[in-house]
């Protein structure tokens, strides 16, 4: 039996289809090329990446959750590393994150207990986001996004740094009072098919 998918485009691809819990998830995509650096499309979500890294790291995780969606799908499948042209390059049915809104708040609001020991004291975190494409769809109200993202993540104990590079492929959807955007989709594809960091009790 054949796991192969359709060949991803981007850092995206049929991950959200693939996935038990992604029925809920938009299957908007995007059309054409990617636009302009100069068009108010993109420079708006380069600006949406951009605050959205602060913000994720001073760790003001609250505020994050309002930047997404209520229908908002959150997936990171676990990359395999497979012959030139097996038609699928991450694991079926596996995922390291494969969430909606309501499982992320649950994270969320565990970081305020006492049983966040994973994040006590919490790590130093510093999102580096770059490579920007943005893409128009066939509904004016979304954009698909791709950016690369590097996280450098310090505990300040013994333990080495971590870094986790990754490319995301996010579906921005402009908020109902059209001053914003909300994130709507997010796959993120790690570079790395084992991950060299102590937790995943961050985001990316």
């Amino acid at each position: 039996m054949s796991h192969a998918s359709p060949r991803p485009t981007g850092n995206g691809g049929p991950y959200s289809a693939q996935s038990a819990l992604g029925g809920h998830a938009p299957r908007i995509q995007r059309a054409g090329r990617s636009l302009p650096f100069s068009d108010e499309r993109h420079l708006q979500a380069h600006h949406w990446l951009v605050e959205e890294a602060y913000v994720l790291d001073a760790q003001h995780y609250d505020d994050w959750l309002d930047l997404l969606s209520e229908d908002i799908h959150y997936i990171m499948p676990v990359r395999v590393t497979t012959a030139l042209g097996a038609g699928y390059d991450s694991a079926p049915g596996m995922a390291h994150f494969d969430e909606n809104k309501y499982s992320l708040s649950r994270r969320v609001a565990r970081f305020r207990t006492e049983h966040a020991w994973t994040e006590d004291p919490p790590s130093r975190l510093r999102h580096y986001v770059a490579n920007v494409r943005t893409f128009a769809t066939e509904d004016p109200h979304h954009l698909v996004v791709d950016s690369a993202v590097l996280l450098y993540r310090s505990r300040g104990d013994v333990q080495e740094a971590a870094v986790v590079s990754a490319g995301r492929e996010d579906l921005l959807r402009r908020a109902p009072d059209g001053t914003g955007w909300l994130l709507a989709r997010r796959s993120i594809l790690v570079d790395d098919s084992v991950l060299r960091t102590q937790n995943l009790a961050i985001f990316l």
